[in-house]
């Protein structure tokens, strides 16, 4: 068999009695005996060795869990599942030479099924954990550090949509205000996205950088000096 369904009520409800080491070694014979599709063999010194359990344990759970029969260490329930997986996997292959299953009203297609093909697969799986980490962890919420760098996304992304701005004089004023924010909302799960917003505030404001124009201060200067001095009182004339 290449899996077989594993049952966790019914698995503890015939094991509560078991130690660990015994729990251990019954879920090796087991997945034995659905990997063979043969009962466990009466030399519990060979069975051992491939099961890396010791001996005594061994003789102890099969005394207590199989039944010794001429062919070896027999177990009811994984007989039974062994036997409705191939009535299964033969099914399977008829409705396959009759291009395939027939279908019926409220029947999932054929892709979700779960029962066996028939067909060997590199998918070789046993028991499933029974405490699964989920595959995608929660992203948590971080704070600015002093040792982080300007992204070049970041910079890229100045320079696509907001042009007029320096980034890198930008970057200094938001990274120095977030070091120094305090509370939870200092700690941000997406600071990309933080940034991107604090760039759009910042320009509805005022550009952060504005180049100098040399020539028209110069000027603007000459014109204030100008009108300070046609401001002045005329002083009569000695």
């Amino acid at each position: 068999m290449f899996y077989f369904s594993f049952h966790i009520t019914d698995y503890r409800a015939a094991t509560a009695h078991l130690s660990n080491e015994e729990d251990l070694a019954y879920r090796r014979l087991i997945e034995m005996y659905y990997d063979t599709e043969q009962p466990i063999p009466a030399d519990t010194q060979w069975v051992s060795k491939r099961l890396r359990v010791g001996s005594e344990v061994i003789d102890t759970v099969l005394a207590d869990m199989f039944e010794l029969t001429e062919e070896g260490w027999r177990h009811a329930r994984c007989d039974k599942e062994i036997a409705h997986y191939h009535q299964l996997a033969e099914r399977n292959r008829a409705n396959g030479k009759r291009g395939g299953r027939p279908k019926t009203q409220g029947e999932n297609p054929v892709g979700s099924q779960s029962q066996p093909t028939g067909k060997p697969t590199k998918n070789h799986r046993t028991i499933e954990p029974l405490n699964q980490e989920p595959l995608v962890k929660a992203k948590r919420a971080t704070r600015m550090t002093e040792d982080f760098e300007l992204p070049v996304e970041w910079v890229n992304w100045v320079a696509d949509n907001r042009p007029e701005v320096n980034a890198r004089q930008t970057f200094e004023q938001f990274k120095d205000y977030w070091i120094a924010k305090a509370g939870s909302d200092a700690a941000k799960l997406d600071w990309f996205s933080t940034w991107r917003n604090w760039v759009r505030r910042d320009t509805a404001r005022k550009p952060a950088y504005q180049p100098v124009n040399k020539q028209a201060a110069l000027e603007e200067r000459n014109r204030a000096a100008v009108a300070e001095f046609l401001s002045q009182p005329e002083e009569p004339f000695v």
